[in-house]
């Protein structure tokens, strides 16, 4: 187990009697930003493409995905048991009637113990939570919110189309239904400063939350971001500067809380920039030998001042 932060493997293999995988799939959502229900054309950074594997082939059946995923892990990994993420979009835009019928089909594949529903804070009316509270009481849930930055001023610039305080009310209310709650946060998004990304960090760790997802901003091909990149090259963190920001912001987390991702796994060839050159398991190691410089971990700085 890591030293340094509790890792969603940790969290799997402490709730789970067997070895636990987690399959995304993509469910043929849609985004309200997307689809004009409060804007259009999507945050201008996103390209489901870039992180979603199941989202550069024509769609699929959730049964289909489901089970392709199940005999990978297998195979590769000895997997047990699986967790279905529903990852690519919104994963509650849409009519109860319609994300009742695709969990349950999610649920119906064999050795399913689970579901993770990716989602924004502005997409999750009292219906939806009631329906997520269902599911809640009959399998392992959680509910993943993309928050990204507390900034609202960011989150506009990049047409993200909801504020931090639906962020604050979302999380009130699905608390209130006792539900596992992650956030999605993305280190050095443009005109950001380091300082910024703090501020973040500590709100989120005054929260309390049960997970957290931190992402480095990447430019994808084929998104409004990179034409304007091309433009006027939009600053990018350098790998020190990012694996420095991720550990201050473990740092200020409350050390009961998953880590779920700390850095993306992305597809270079749908990636403009930055092109570390690093694979994923490479930049977690750089992680953790700031840690072990630091002689620190996760929790270290819950909830101190900002120095």
């Amino acid at each position: 187990m890591n030293p340094y932060y509790r890792s969603y493997s940790r969290h799997l293999k402490e709730t789970f009697p067997y070895n636990v995988y987690k399959i995304a799939i993509d469910a043929g959502f849609t985004c309200p930003n997307i689809d004009g229900t409060v804007a259009y054309g999507g945050c201008s950074y996103c390209d489901n493409k870039s992180f979603s594997p199941n989202s550069r082939v024509a769609p699929r059946p959730i049964r289909e995905q489901v089970l392709s995923g199940i005999e990978f892990y297998r195979r590769r990994f000895g997997a047990e048991k699986f967790i279905i993420y529903f990852q690519a979009f919104t994963n509650t835009h849409g009519p109860v009637e319609h994300l009742k019928k695709l969990y349950d089909e999610a649920l119906t594949c064999p050795d399913v113990v689970g579901l993770s529903i990716g989602t924004r804070p502005d997409c999750v009316s009292e219906p939806v939570l009631d329906l997520l509270s269902v599911y809640h009481d009959r399998t392992h849930l959680w509910i993943e919110y993309g928050l990204q930055s507390i900034h609202d001023a960011t989150m506009a610039a990049l047409n993200r189309a909801h504020s931090y305080a639906q962020f604050l009310d979302a999380v009130e209310r699905t608390r209130r239904r006792g539900l596992s709650i992650c956030a999605h946060v993305i280190l050095g998004l443009p005109g950001e400063t380091p300082a910024m990304m703090i501020q973040t960090a500590d709100e989120i760790a005054r929260l309390n939350l049960d997970g957290i997802k931190i992402h480095h901003f990447y430019i994808a091909k084929n998104t409004a971001l990179a034409r304007r990149h091309q433009q006027q090259p939009v600053k990018i963190l350098s790998l020190e500067e990012y694996t420095t920001l991720a550990c201050d912001f473990l740092e200020r987390m409350p050390a009961s809380m998953v880590v779920e991702r700390l850095v993306g796994e992305l597809n270079e060839a749908y990636v403009v920039a930055p092109l570390w050159g690093k694979t994923k398991s490479e930049i977690l190691r750089l992680i953790d030998r700031e840690f072990e410089r630091r002689e620190s971990c996760q929790g270290k700085r819950h909830l101190l001042p900002v120095a």
